[in-house]
C-alpha cells in the first residue's frame, strides 16, 4: 500500500469512527505498575460496544486513555475526531466536558444537590453542550420525563432517591448536550439480571434517540447479545505486569 493510500484510509476511517486509539501505550510509574499497549481500536458513529475484560486487564487504563485524564507515552487517540493527546491539559478538561459522557460505575452523583444540580452539571464545563441542550430542548426536566422519573423530581435532592432512580439520573446527566461518545464503566455491576435487563432498554432507547456511541465495560459476557459488537480485552491490548 502507498503511503498516500494509506493516508486516504486512515482518514476514511477516522472521519466513520468516533473513537479510534491507533499504537497507543502507556506505562503507570513505579514498581507496583504496569504496562498497556493497544495497537488498533476504534467506536464506529452510533455504534455500541461492549468491552469485556477481567480485574488487571487494563479497562480503567483504556478508559483513562480516551478520557484524557492521562496522556499516552506513544500513539494517538481520536474523539469525534480530535486527536486529544495534541491538546494540553485544560483544553483536554474542556474537550472531555463537550465530547464524552460518562456513567461511573457508583453514579458519582451530588448527593446534597438537587436532580437538575446533577444533570445540569456538565454544562457548567462546556458552553458548546449548553448550546446543544437549549437548542434541542433537552432540559433537566425533559430528560427525566423520558427516563420514566416522576414529574418534579428534578427539585429533589440527589440523596433522597432510589439506587433506580440514581442510576436514571446518572445517565441524563452524561445524556445532556448530546455528546457523541458515551462511556458507561461497569453501570451494572450490581444489579441483578432484572434491573440490568431494564437499566440496558432504557440506556440502548436513549443513545439511538440521541445518535450517540456506546462503549460499556463489563465483565460479564451474559450481557454482550444486546450490544453491535463485542470486544475482548486480550484481543485489543498487551498488558505486561512491571517486575517485583
Amino acid at each position: 500500500m502507498t503511503r498516500r493510500r494509506l493516508i486516504c484510509r486512515v482518514f476514511s476511517e477516522l472521519s466513520n469512527a468516533v473513537l479510534q486509539v491507533r499504537d497507543v501505550r502507556f506505562r503507570w510509574p513505579g514498581r507496583a505498575g504496569f504496562a498497556v499497549s493497544v495497537p488498533d481500536f476504534a467506536v464506529k458513529a452510533g455504534e455500541t460496544v461492549l468491552l469485556l475484560g477481567e480485574s488487571g486487564s487494563g479497562k480503567s487504563t483504556l478508559l483513562s486513555l480516551i478520557c484524557g485524564t492521562i496522556l499516552p507515552d506513544a500513539g494517538t487517540v481520536h474523539v469525534a475526531g480530535v486527536d486529544i493527546t495534541a491538546l494540553s491539559g485544560g483544553k483536554r478538561d474542556r474537550f472531555r466536558a463537550e465530547r464524552i459522557g460518562v456513567i461511573f460505575q457508583q453514579f458519582n452523583l451530588l448527593p446534597f444537590g438537587t436532580v437538575a444540580d446533577n444533570i445540569l452539571l456538565p454544562l457548567r464545563f462546556a458552553p458548546e453542550r449548553r448550546g446543544r441542550a437549549q437548542e434541542t430542548g433537552e432540559t433537566a426536566e425533559a430528560l427525566c420525563a423520558s427516563l420514566g422519573l416522576p414529574k418534579g423530581v428534578t427539585a429533589s435532592r440527589a440523596s433522597t432517591l432510589s439506587v433506580g432512580q440514581q442510576q436514571r439520573v446518572a445517565v441524563a446527566r452524561a445524556l445532556i448536550g448530546q455528546p457523541p461518545l458515551l462511556i458507561a464503566d461497569e453501570p451494572t455491576s450490581a444489579l441483578d439480571a432484572d434491573s440490568q435487563a431494564a437499566f440496558l432498554d432504557l440506556l440502548f432507547e436513549q443513545t439511538s434517540a440521541h445518535g450517540t456511541s456506546l462503549l460499556m465495560v463489563s465483565h460479564d459476557p451474559r450481557l454482550g447479545e444486546r450490544f453491535d459488537r463485542i470486544v475482548r480485552m486480550e484481543d485489543i491490548s498487551q498488558v505486561e505486569q512491571a517486575a517485583a
